[in-house]
């Protein structure tokens, strides 16, 4: 049963019309997918300067009919509550509502109208039917983060069901709890492993330690997807063999989607159907292909929220290989998360760190950016750029969460900034580490 199908279109979302928009769009020769592309993006700004009323003071000097005139969007200028942000017609009761993980350092609130979103997971589902693996069917083993309160803890289990997926957990990532993984692998029939570089990495080096190639103990085992964070290409090389199958690049981002995916002869394809991509300089300007810049994103179909010439704060570079409709990316800087290793031994995925700071990032508005630093191996940092000081409640919450995720006994301090140190690509690093491995 197609129950991931299912339950987008019981929620509202026109799954089938969607596939049906994706196919008219891949049938496009190139010629009219240059056009396509084209007429998409003055089409939505058009209808944003019209029915947005942020993004009209926002671009209020445009020129729809000169592209470089267009400003650059960032997650700065839309630290306001999302209610000013949504298009003429939408509320958070009409369209999908999300949160970024803040691992750029500016956490997010965001909307996408439902078609969009529908359009989104076509996207995603047409990309995996390259490597022969069907989200509705493929059992997938998810190295992936889960929030600890119990309704969103439940939430999460459940879309899991929905989606054919069981969650491991990257919040402990020691060898006891690895071994337990592999046991998991020899019982269940998984068809592919997804989550963050890191954890995925973590588990491979745990394998290799113990001469163990993981399609040998599971033998229904066909690839292997990393998402979220750079994979490095030794680290792929680790993956490929302790798990003994063909390693994915995955690129993508909550407010945009799946941004780019590596198709069977190893192109990392940029995703031209329903967004427009960019590697601009410091100074705004389109750079030739080969060159590294900043990525900026123009999403195509969200009519609820404008992302447009939307600077993600990622550096990437294009090759030369790109055209204007097939675009390739061929190198991404800049998304690393730290491991965390403590006290008792235990090690954690770094991207743990977003489900602590969660628990006060909710409203945007009021926590703007935020950076949590290892100094010893029990002792912990958050600074944050914040309209007023945290209160001690909030204080405690991050520490009970520091409790839940991590363990119990770690000593936090608390620092309100004017501004956090960026890194070269303007991202503030979400988790830093100075404890020496």
């Amino acid at each position: 049963m197609n129950l991931f199908n299912l339950s987008l279109k019981l929620k509202g979302f026109p799954i089938q019309k969607a596939k049906l928009a994706l196919k008219r769009i891949k049938g496009l020769s190139v010629e009219d997918k240059a056009q396509y592309i084209i007429d998409k993006r003055t089409e939505i700004i058009n209808y944003h300067l019209q029915q947005n009323t942020f993004y009209k003071s926002f671009a209020n000097k445009v020129n729809v009919n000169d592209w470089n005139s267009i400003p650059i969007l960032t997650k700065k200028n839309l630290q306001q509550p999302l209610n000013n942000r949504l298009s003429k017609g939408f509320t958070t009761k009409n369209c999908q509502v999300n949160n970024t993980s803040g691992s750029s350092g500016y956490p997010l609130s965001f909307a996408k109208d439902k078609f969009c979103h529908a359009l989104t997971w076509s996207i995603f589902m047409d990309r995996y039917g390259w490597h022969d693996l069907d989200i509705n069917t493929s059992k997938q083993a998810r190295f992936y983060g889960i929030p600890l309160d119990k309704k969103s803890y439940y939430k999460e289990r459940l879309k899991d069901k929905l989606s054919n997926r069981f969650r491991f957990s990257v919040f402990d990532m020691s060898d006891k709890q690895l071994a337990k993984n592999v046991t998991l692998f020899s019982k269940f029939d998984y068809e592919y492993l997804y989550g963050y570089s890191n954890a995925l990495t973590l588990f491979a080096k745990y394998l290799k330690r113990e001469t163990i190639v993981l399609k040998d103990v599971c033998k229904s085992l066909k690839a292997c997807i990393a998402t979220s964070e750079t994979l490095f290409e030794e680290d792929k090389k680790i993956l490929e063999t302790q798990f003994g199958v063909p390693v994915i690049n995955e690129y993508g981002c909550a407010e945009l989607g799946l941004i780019a995916f590596q198709n069977t002869k190893n192109e990392w394809l940029i995703n031209s159907d329903d967004l427009y991509v960019e590697i601009l300089d410091e100074n705004d300007n389109i750079l030739p292909y080969g060159e590294q810049g900043r990525i900026v994103i123009t999403s195509l179909y969200n009519k609820a929220h404008p992302f447009i010439r939307y600077d993600l704060g990622d550096i990437g570079t294009l090759s030369k290989k790109s055209t204007f409709t097939k675009p390739i990316l061929e190198s991404l800087a800049g998304r690393t998360n730290d491991t965390l290793n403590l006290p008792s031994g235990k090690t954690a995925a770094g991207f743990t760190m977003y489900y602590v700071t969660k628990t006060i990032i909710e409203d945007a508005s009021k926590i703007k950016e935020f950076m949590i630093e290892q100094f010893k191996i029990d002792t912990f940092k958050v600074s944050y750029v914040a309209e007023e000081e945290l209160s001690e409640i909030q204080k405690e919450t991050i520490k009970k969460a520091l409790d839940d995720y991590l363990e119990p006994g770690l000593h936090v301090s608390f620092e309100r900034k004017e501004s956090l140190e960026r890194a070269k690509s303007g991202k503030v690093k979400q988790f830093i580490s100075y404890v020496k491995k």
